[in-house]
């Protein structure tokens, strides 16, 4: 039996997240079906990790196993055939059976978008979240270092979330000023939490607006209180940009 792994791009705008769901459109039965009919087979389709609805993905990786002898050159292409076009398969490979794509999954980074501009944008509006005010963006960077390193991320979690452990490692954290007024924050980590990206970035821009110092993220992680955090960011500005498994 073969291991495939699959390195996917997708606009979530439309899909009510990652996970498979009988009443609702999904990308990884989306994705489950053209892997059927192709191949004939009903398989099992893991991520690294599940997207909520309206988030999206530059490279999540997924993978299942198939008694298919299609070549590996010709399944991307034959998928993607089968596929909407706001799912597309940049690339497949025949992995080792041990790999999973979430259980050896070493780190990931994800961004989140914001148009800093003073009018939002027609055509990127389900892309990125529109913030008209003006950030301090300087004031961003400096308080995102306070997130780097191990901690107890229970402050930037939502309630939703069935991890029994909040501790966490972010590896990096960057506040990226574009030359179009757009601002991406980026974070790299061993996992992140039930919305986390999304709350840390509402936090972020709390200090832009000036309701919050640089230091006082560092109370805030501290204190492991939710109430203290910014609020959680709309899905369409979050995207998952890498995985790594080295």
């Amino acid at each position: 039996m073969r291991n495939i792994k699959l390195v996917i791009e997708y606009d979530g705008k439309e899909y009510n997240g990652w996970q498979k769901q009988p009443t609702k459109l999904n990308i990884q039965g989306t994705i489950e079906q053209a892997i059927k009919s192709i191949t004939g087979e009903n398989v099992d389709l893991t991520a690294s990790g599940r997207t909520d609805a309206g988030v999206h993905a530059i490279a999540q990786v997924a993978n299942f196993k198939t008694n298919s002898n299609i070549p590996i050159d010709k399944i991307a292409i034959a998928l993607n055939s089968n596929l909407k076009k706001s799912i597309r398969i940049i690339s497949a490979e025949d992995v080792d059976e041990r790999f999973h794509s979430r259980l050896t999954c070493k780190r990931k980074t994800y961004r989140y978008i914001i148009n800093n501009s003073e009018f939002s944008s027609a055509i990127y509006r389900n892309l990125e979240t529109h913030i008209p005010q003006k950030l301090d963006i300087e004031k961003m960077k400096i308080a995102s270092k306070y997130f780097i390193g191990e901690h107890d991320f229970k402050a930037f979690k939502s309630s939703g979330t069935s991890s029994k452990s909040s501790v966490r490692t972010i590896y990096d954290a960057k506040v990226i000023e574009m030359s179009d007024n757009r601002i991406y924050i980026e974070l790299t980590g061993n996992g992140f939490l039930y919305n986390m990206v999304r709350i840390i970035s509402g936090t972020l821009v709390d200090v832009g607006l000036g309701k919050l110092q640089p230091e006082e993220i560092e109370k805030i992680i501290e204190s492991k209180d939710r109430n203290l955090s910014g609020k959680t960011l709309p899905p369409n500005g979050l995207y998952l940009v890498n995985v790594e498994y080295v």
